[in-house]
């Protein structure tokens, strides 16, 4: 059965750019009140400031920390806040795990790049983009602010079966992401809690653009996908809150593509 959004909160991890600030926006619109968590230098305040006032103005609460979601610190001092903002109307409905750094570096050196990717920036790929969505459910949930009902999603990409020449930790990341996914699914069955990765179709991000090799990539995809266009960071908004309009926790453990059909048209000659 379809219910309405309106009233529950979510916490969106990378809330301040691309498909996080997205749905932190549709979700608002859907009368979701909002708690974000991004990392940004003082270059970008007034940005972020427009973003939450622009939620504000949707008529619901827009509490937005400038931290770094990965670290433990930021879990300690955040949580407690969340438990009072939440609370007594039910804990966190939609958490959404939309973090977008790690290295972009080769694993092996070759020209154009002297310098392998190291230890320290494979691991802190690894923490930030995949190990961090285990962390903030283990702690959200002893802390009883995810609860039957609730969903979480996690923000995957095709480079888990994709490769680029400096992607690799990335794409690794993406991996042990489902994994964990899949994993928490499994776990958090009993409570009535769905987990589901989201893997959105090529979207025009400052996350993307950071890719060395993102323009011949993004014009490849324009090409694949049946739909004539790229995907957008709203048609990932749409789905999150689609998805989150039930109860049931039956749909979980999945990897849901939210791509236009662009990875299956992908494999064949689509258009030609």
């Amino acid at each position: 059965m379809l219910k309405s959004l309106e009233g529950s909160w979510c916490l969106v991890l990378g809330a301040s750019s691309g498909i996080g600030r997205a749905i932190a926006l549709g979700l608002a619109r859907e009368g979701v009140n909002v708690v974000g968590v991004h990392f940004d230098t003082a270059a970008r305040s007034e940005e972020v400031a427009g973003l939450v006032e622009e939620i504000r103005g949707l008529g619901v609460e827009a509490h937005f920390h400038n931290a770094n979601a990965a670290a433990r610190a930021t879990r300690g001092s955040l949580i407690p806040e969340i438990a009072e903002l939440t609370g007594a109307t039910g804990g966190i409905r939609i958490l959404v795990h939309s973090l977008a750094f790690g290295s972009l570096v080769p694993f092996l050196s070759r020209e154009g790049w002297e310098k392998p990717i190291t230890g320290r920036q494979l691991e802190m790929t690894l923490d930030v983009m995949a190990h961090s969505l285990v962390y903030w459910t283990q702690d959200l949930v002893a802390a009883g602010l995810l609860r039957s009902g609730s969903k979480v999603y996690a923000m995957t990409s095709a480079g888990t079966s994709q490769a680029l020449p400096s992607y690799g930790a990335v794409s690794a990341a993406k991996s042990a992401l489902e994994s964990h996914t899949r994993q928490l699914a499994c776990e958090l069955a009993t409570r009535g809690i769905a987990v589901n990765a989201l893997r959105a179709g090529t979207t025009v991000t400052p996350a993307l653009q950071r890719i060395p090799e993102h323009a011949g990539y993004i014009e490849r995809a324009a090409e694949n996908n049946p739909h004539g266009r790229l995907t957008r960071p709203d048609d990932v908004a749409e789905a999150v809150a689609l998805l989150s309009r039930t109860d049931s926790s039956w749909i979980s453990g999945n990897t849901i593509g939210v791509d236009g059909a662009e990875l299956h048209a992908a494999a064949g000659a689509w258009g030609q």
